[in-house]
């Protein structure tokens, strides 16, 4: 075989041209891939560098802000634009309608769970509150709400309607904590209340100054249907904390810690601060609609001690009707063609009856009672960071 001879191959001019001719070429080749190479390597150093700042940013900004609260559900939202609480405030369609608003909100809330029965009693009571210092929200348990139009007042007031169901079912419903927080007290009102004797603002008056989260005012003892003697009015008293009950069953004296003798209102007419108002609020089970028993665990959210922070207002007292209102209904019964009864038992064409199922109302009450002291138990018991602050008083 010939041996390869370099030199001949370029002393051959063809040779040398076609060789030169591939040295260019493979020149601009290497000079492309290198240039191009060089392009992508810094285009992929900038990306890389960009999204390591964008990075670095998102890391500091977890540190800075993984300690903000923030409301569940919000997260993917700018800080600035999350409105956590609102109010009950009615708003105008339109600019014009603006002067017959209020402009400014009002700082208390009234609710009362409503029947047209005792119309004329929530009459008397709403215009006790001045409109310029109250919402007014009715809960109408009979599900009648336009005959309610003719009073003046009815047009700014809240109305919620749902059949047969209690104050405290409304509450938990529509008077969540994050709705009410601009308002500084919640009057949770029955309707079956007597208001001559009663004045709202001198009322929180007392409450400011004596510091109470929770009250009531007291019942009158001579026309009033008294259920508990703590909240029996006392004669030349502002207010009260405690009773005293020497005799009988349930004794109370100056030593008693524990509701009903001290820390304690009945659930006829409470009003709550804001703060006591949050906690409430998550007591309240959303299935126990009467709320017996949750009046014996109150003084946990007194906002300290319930020996102090919760009492009777005396100097501002009401009359408690005791009116008969949840159960009692009344359903006319229309007698068709269709039935042949004989004619000396035929009734009117429609009679009126009054279905009283009151006993089973009170029934259900009981039970609710008792399974809330039993939730209450159990919570008690498996929380273990839980510390009962009233556990060593009792």
């Amino acid at each position: 075989m010939k041996p390869f001879n370099c030199a001949y191959v370029v002393s051959d001019p063809k040779n040398r041209a076609c060789f030169r001719s591939l040295f260019i070429v493979a020149a601009l080749v290497c000079g492309a891939y290198f240039i191009s190479n060089a392009f992508i390597t810094n285009e992929y150093k900038d990306r890389f560098s960009r999204w390591e700042v964008i990075n670095m940013l998102r890391n500091s900004k977890s540190v800075t802000c993984k300690n903000q609260c923030r409301p569940p559900g919000s997260e993917a939202l700018p800080q600035g634009i999350v409105v956590k609480t609102s109010n009950l405030q009615m708003q105008p369609l339109w600019s014009d309608s603006v002067k017959n608003v209020n402009p400014e909100t009002s700082s208390n809330l009234l609710a009362i769970a409503v029947g047209i029965k005792q119309k004329e009693i929530v009459d008397q009571i709403v215009k006790k509150f001045p409109v310029s210092d109250y919402v007014v929200m009715l809960f109408h348990y009979d599900g009648i709400v336009d005959e309610w139009k003719d009073f003046e007042w009815s047009d700014r007031a809240i109305h919620v309607s749902a059949v047969n169901q209690t104050k405290w079912w409304f509450a938990k419903r529509f008077l969540h904590p994050d709705i009410v927080s601009k308002y500084k007290y919640i009057f949770l009102w029955d309707e079956d209340l007597g208001v001559d004797n009663f004045d709202p603002k001198q009322y929180l008056s007392i409450v400011e100054g004596e510091g109470l989260e929770i009250s009531q005012p007291a019942l009158d003892p001579v026309k009033s249907e008294v259920h508990h003697p703590i909240t029996a009015r006392r004669k030349n008293s502002k207010f009260h904390r405690r009773m005293y009950k020497f005799k009988g069953h349930g004794r109370c004296d100056s030593q008693s810690t524990a509701p009903p003798c001290i820390g304690w209102v009945e659930m006829m007419a409470p009003v709550f601060s804001r703060a006591a108002w949050r906690c409430v609020w998550y007591m309240i089970q959303n299935d126990l609609i009467h709320a017996w028993g949750l009046d014996m665990q109150l003084g946990y959210c007194a906002q300290g001690d319930r020996m102090k922070n919760v009492g009777v207002v005396d100097a501002q007292y009401v009359v408690h009707f005791g009116l008969p209102t949840l159960g009692l209904n009344s359903t006319e019964v229309k007698i068709t063609q269709r039935q042949q009864l004989p004619k000396s038992e035929s009734p009117a064409p429609s009679e009126s009856h009054k279905i009283d199922n009151r006993p089973e109302v009170r029934r259900q009450s009981f039970i609710e009672m008792q399974t809330f002291r039993k939730r209450w138990e159990n919570a008690a018991k498996d929380d273990e960071c839980w510390v009962d602050p009233y556990q060593q008083m009792s």
